[in-house]
């Protein structure tokens, strides 16, 4: 008697969080970003690399709204958003943070926390509800311990180190619980002493807090111990995505990257 025929399991679904369809946007008819196209998972951890110029922060400013797309779409949680400005896109759980630290240095650590969950809590959150301790207080000890940053509340941002700068920024994004996040070269400026402990914050925002990660970053050592898929920008195209050991051993990467130092 013939085995009976077991139904093909069916692969796992996984929802796509963000995707690009095309992306493009040039400068006086010069393409900065062409012609890019992917998805990103839940949970899933993509670091793009590539050298200055490869289009990597442009391709970032075109998913935050920030340039506005020539061409091409992006749908986040399926919803087109390709016209939709910065602050929308913010609404509905993309966050980001920049190459440069934007912090305000007379400002405490506390403070620049607070005034983010306040923005967060929308129009109807009054300014001068800001400043009780009772309104936000919970929510701003949580995110500064996670950071760890709870022994620098009353620190004035001027004074931290590049890498507490770095924390605090994250710090000001995770307190309005984004969705999916962009870190823009987190580790610039941060002294090798301190991307460690930096590199283990994110790690933890991305496994334990279980948020959506994209990344721009130079330090491979880092990436590789972080990215579930690595995307090569060049020449500001989407040269590779793939995992970080597929992608390495990519000849067209090998060969485009010739020396060039990623």
């Amino acid at each position: 008697m013939p085995a009976p025929t077991l139904p093909t399991p069916s692969p796992p679904v996984t929802t796509s969080v963000l995707s690009l369809d095309g992306l493009g946007w040039s400068v006086r008819g010069v393409p900065i970003v062409e012609d890019v196209s992917f998805s990103v998972a839940e949970g899933e951890f993509i670091a793009f690399i590539g050298p200055n110029g490869a289009g990597k922060t442009s391709l970032f400013n075109l998913i935050t709204g920030i340039y506005p797309a020539a061409r091409g779409r992006l749908r986040l949680d399926g919803a087109d958003i390709t016209a939709e400005p910065v602050h929308a896109r913010a609404r509905r759980g993309l966050g980001r943070t920049f190459q440069t630290s934007s912090l305000w240095p007379g400002t405490t650590v506390a403070d620049h926390v607070r005034l983010a969950a306040q923005a967060s809590a929308g129009p109807g959150a009054s300014y001068r509800l800001w400043r009780r301790a009772d309104r936000f207080a919970d929510q701003v000890a949580e995110t500064l311990r996670r950071t760890e940053l709870a022994h620098r509340a009353d620190t004035v941002a001027s004074t931290l180190s590049h890498g507490e700068k770095r924390k605090l920024e994250l710090a000001v994004l995770l307190v309005s619980d984004p969705r999916l996040i962009l870190l823009d070269e987190p580790m610039a400026g941060v002294s090798a002493e301190e991307v460690p402990a930096l590199t283990a914050l994110i790690r933890s925002v991305h496994r334990d807090l279980g948020r959506t990660v994209l990344m721009v970053e130079h330090h491979m050592d880092v990436l590789l111990g972080l990215a579930d898929r690595l995307a090569v920008m060049h020449h500001g195209t989407l040269l590779a995505l793939g995992t970080p050991e597929a992608v390495m051993a990519d000849p067209t990467v090998q060969q485009a990257y010739l020396g060039e130092a990623l």
